[in-house]
């Protein structure tokens, strides 16, 4: 790799956009949040020994083999399988602007633990499989778009975030491997609805495209056409958060990545978000980060 794309990568990950979490030893979620209007490349060791599923959230990707000889792209609300006893396969993935990639890694043997007993409809896990690289992709349901926005927009108390990040990566893989015959059985009866759904998702890309003068509930509940009960319960559910809640931490996000550009002061990002006035923006800053928007710039420089 280039020193202009390992600078590239470097800032990416200084601005938040790659974040790793520990579940178990061996055993890791990462989480690709690319916010920015340009694509993004990572890249990360992992060997023969591990299993690798890879979920795109938002946007698209594409993961990138053999020296930049293969690639295989993974669209919005697609996942991919993969696993190669024979050889390591490293992460090289190019994350396009304003996508979402959730990825879960953990070694086989610990994988083999999990599902033992029913390696008769896990088709590699059975004995004349074991050893054999496995790939497939798929499409992510929506009980597993449930989980996978939770833990792109989760907002607890850091103490119990790892006990949250292991319950949500069992679940999700769980949901991966339900039977066929059980698919219909859904975490959340609203969301069989696919097209509902689809108009929650509606309602997060309104807010975050207007986070400056956003609509009212009754308004983003007649422009996508959903009851504002419904509006109110899905968005919950779906991103863990209520809709202005999930608005509040994605503004305070972005001003925090503006400012550590160093491109604009307080008031002017202030302004990009949504607050006319400096005290209110610095309050909200300090409520959610517990420092003031200008002693994080001062973080920044020393």
């Amino acid at each position: 790799m280039d020193k202009s794309q390992n600078d590239n990568i470097s800032e990416s990950i200084a601005q938040g956009i790659y974040k790793e979490t520990t579940i178990e030893e061996g055993f890791y979620i990462l989480k690709f949040n690319n916010e920015t209007d340009d694509s993004q490349v990572f890249k990360r060791d992992v060997n023969s020994n591990n299993i690798q599923f890879h979920f795109c959230v938002k946007g698209s990707a594409y993961f990138i083999f053999n020296e930049g000889n293969y690639k295989l792209p993974i669209p919005e609300n697609g996942s991919l399988l993969l696993y190669n006893p024979q050889r390591d396969l490293p992460i090289e993935v190019s994350v396009a602007a304003n996508s979402w990639v959730v990825s879960v890694l953990l070694p086989i043997k610990k994988f083999h633990t999990l599902f033992s007993t029913e390696a008769n409809y896990i088709s590699f896990l059975s004995g004349e499989n074991k050893d054999r690289k496995y790939y497939k992709d798929a499409i992510i349901s929506p009980s597993m778009a449930i989980v996978l926005n939770q833990l792109m927009n989760y907002n607890l108390h850091p103490s119990v975030k790892p006990l949250y990040f292991k319950g949500k990566a069992y679940e999700l893989l769980s949901l991966y491997f339900n039977r066929e015959e059980d698919v219909d059985v859904e975490q959340c009866p609203f969301l069989v609805d696919e097209l509902n759904v689809a108009k929650i998702k509606k309602a997060k890309q309104i807010i975050i495209s207007r986070m400056a003068e956003p609509p009212t509930l009754q308004e983003l509940s007649d422009e996508i056409q959903l009851p504002l009960n419904k509006l109110k319960e899905g968005f919950k559910q779906v991103y863990g958060d209520p809709v202005f809640s999930f608005l509040f931490d994605y503004k305070m996000e972005v001003s925090r990545q503006l400012l550590a550009t160093g491109s604009y002061n307080v008031n002017e990002v202030g302004l990009k978000v949504g607050y006319s006035t400096a005290s209110h923006f610095i309050a909200a800053f300090k409520k959610k980060f517990g420092t003031t928007p200008k002693k994080f710039i001062m973080g920044l420089s020393s």
